[in-house]
C-alpha cells in the first residue's frame, strides 16, 4: 500500500513539472511565430533615427507613394525666415542678474502725501483688563495710643474696623496702612493691591 501511494505522488509531481515545462516553452516560442510586438518595434526603431536621415530621401519620397510614415514627413531643412524672426526678439528682463546672489529690491510702501518714510507698526500686545475697583472707603483711624494702627472702612452701610493683615468682608485684605491711604488686595481674584485714599468727612 505504501509503495502505491509513493508512486502516485511521484507521478503527480512529474505531471505538474511537465505542464510547467510545456508552458515555459510555449511562452518562449509563440512570440517568434506571431511576429514582433508593437513595444519591441518602438524600442528597436527610435525616433531620432528617422529624423537623422539625409534630405535627399525626403525630397525623393512623394506624398503619393505607399509605405510613407508620418515620421518621414519631417523636413530637416533649415528655416531661415523663422530663424531671422526669432533673432530679432530682444530679451527685456528686470535688470536683475540671476547668476549673482543679491537681495531682492526693497519696494517702498505708499505713504501719506509729503511723507517719504512710513513708520513701521510695532505690535503691542493687548493689555489685560484692569481689575474692578475695590468698593471700600477709608474714612478714619480707630487706634488707641500704644495699640497697633487700625482704620475705619465702609462698604455701603456696613462699617469695618481692621488692622494690617486683617481680612474685611471675607474678601479684602488690608496689606499696609499709610497716613493718607491704605493698600488693600482682593484675595478672591488674586488681583494686585489697590490704594484707597483717606476720605475726609
Amino acid at each position: 500500500m505504501q509503495l502505491g501511494t509513493e508512486n502516485r505522488k511521484k507521478m503527480l509531481w512529474a505531471v505538474g513539472l511537465g505542464v510547467l515545462a510545456i508552458l515555459a516553452v510555449a511562452y518562449e516560442v509563440i512570440p517568434m511565430f506571431s511576429g514582433p510586438s508593437t513595444t519591441s518595434l518602438a524600442n528597436s526603431t527610435p525616433v531620432p533615427v528617422a529624423v537623422a536621415r539625409p534630405a535627399a530621401q525626403h525630397r525623393g519620397a512623394g506624398p503619393g507613394k505607399k509605405g510613407h510614415s508620418p515620421v518621414e514627413n519631417l523636413d530637416p531643412t533649415l528655416q531661415l525666415q523663422l530663424l531671422a524672426t526669432t533673432e530679432q526678439i530682444k530679451y527685456a528682463g528686470s535688470g536683475r542678474n540671476i547668476f549673482v546672489s543679491q537681495p531682492d529690491p526693497v519696494i517702498p510702501k505708499p505713504g501719506a502725501p509729503g511723507q517719504t518714510d512710513t513708520p513701521e507698526r510695532v505690535y503691542v500686545p493687548p493689555q489685560p483688563p484692569a481689575p474692578p475697583a475695590i468698593p471700600l472707603k477709608f474714612f478714619g483711624f480707630a487706634n488707641q495710643p500704644g495699640e497697633p494702627r487700625k482704620i475705619f472702612l465702609s462698604k455701603g452701610e456696613d462699617v469695618f474696623i481692621a488692622g494690617e493683615g486683617d481680612i474685611v468682608d471675607r474678601r479684602y485684605k488690608v496689606v499696609r496702612i499709610s497716613p493718607n491711604s491704605v493698600e488693600i488686595q482682593d484675595v478672591v481674584s488674586s488681583g494686585p493691591t489697590q490704594h484707597i485714599p483717606l476720605t475726609q468727612g
